[in-house]
């Protein structure tokens, strides 16, 4: 009877236990599961991520050769007011080049015809844009518009440069034999940008190149008879079809256009590589 007793005793005991136990098990489990975010009893801790200082992406800085021109100095221009740092690089310098835009320029005094003269003026620079040429002999005209163009091209090359724009000139044909050392100078420094820089190297080819061109003191308006021409010859291709004289009809172009195209085509990676003819320097000229 005794024994009856504690059995009895003991199950009684345990059925008051099981409430207890099953409360602190669902309590437990509640806490465990609940996705409450106003719990304050257990904060949720957040581990702060370690801060990175990226380097600010490069800046873009250009190397006009002949930047004292009369295209040239449109492009130092251009390419400033596009925020891009300008240096140029020519025979004298600075020299008479006028305008506040001109004391923003880092301007450098040497010849392409000297390569090792280009390194120190090369460092930094990320694009060229050549307007180097000239005309004289034959002799003297190869040696401006071809060896010079290709000395640059072959110095920018080998220090890394991205992109390189060459100022050459259109095709006029018969004319081309009256500035035979000229046109093959050109051609020359063509073929050489294009196996320098084959994904990268950007030949702009203008005929007539028109605006106001300062000379000493003094101010030519070529404009005066280019941009009539151009308003009416770009619209005249067939005329650029007939044969022998057909290339005398090429447009004019304006040398804001050219400095437009320039600066793109050295500072835009997505410009097409290759050659730009007069018409394809008047499209993208007139592109936004």
């Amino acid at each position: 009877m005794t024994q009856m007793k504690l059995i009895v005793s003991r199950l009684l005991e345990s059925q008051s236990v099981l409430p207890r136990l099953s409360s602190l098990v669902s309590y437990r489990n509640m806490r465990l599961f609940s996705s409450d975010s106003n719990r304050i009893d257990e904060p949720f801790k957040v581990e702060e991520a370690e801060t990175t200082h990226a380097p600010p992406p490069p800046s873009e800085k250009l190397l006009v050769l002949g930047g004292n021109g009369f295209v040239g100095s449109h492009i130092c221009k251009e390419a400033l007011e596009h925020g891009v740092t300008v240096a140029s690089l020519s025979r004298s310098g600075r020299t008479n080049v006028l305008g506040s835009w001109a004391d923003r320029v880092e301007w450098h005094q040497g010849s392409l015809l000297v390569p090792d003269s280009l390194k120190d003026v090369l460092n930094g620079v990320t694009s060229v844009i050549s307007c180097v040429g000239g005309f004289g002999s034959n002799t003297h005209m190869y040696k401006i518009n071809g060896t010079a163009n290709i000395n640059a091209i072959r110095a920018a090359e080998e220090q890394g440069v991205k992109r390189f724009v060459y100022i050459s000139a259109a095709d006029f044909g018969v004319a081309n034999y009256l500035l035979q050392g000229y046109y093959e100078g050109k051609k020359a420094a063509e073929a050489e940008l294009l196996a320098k820089f084959p994904y990268g190297g950007v030949i702009l080819r203008p005929g007539f190149i028109h605006g106001t061109r300062q000379v000493g003191s003094m101010k030519i308006p070529l404009g005066v008879v280019g941009s009539p021409l151009e308003m009416i010859l770009q619209h005249a291709k067939p005329l650029n079809r007939i044969p022998l004289v057909g290339p005398l009809f090429t447009p004019p172009v304006n040398v804001t256009s050219v400095a437009k195209v320039a600066v793109r085509a050295a500072t835009d990676i997505v410009f097409p590589p290759g050659i730009v003819d007069v018409y394809g320097i008047l499209r993208y000229s007139q592109q936004k």
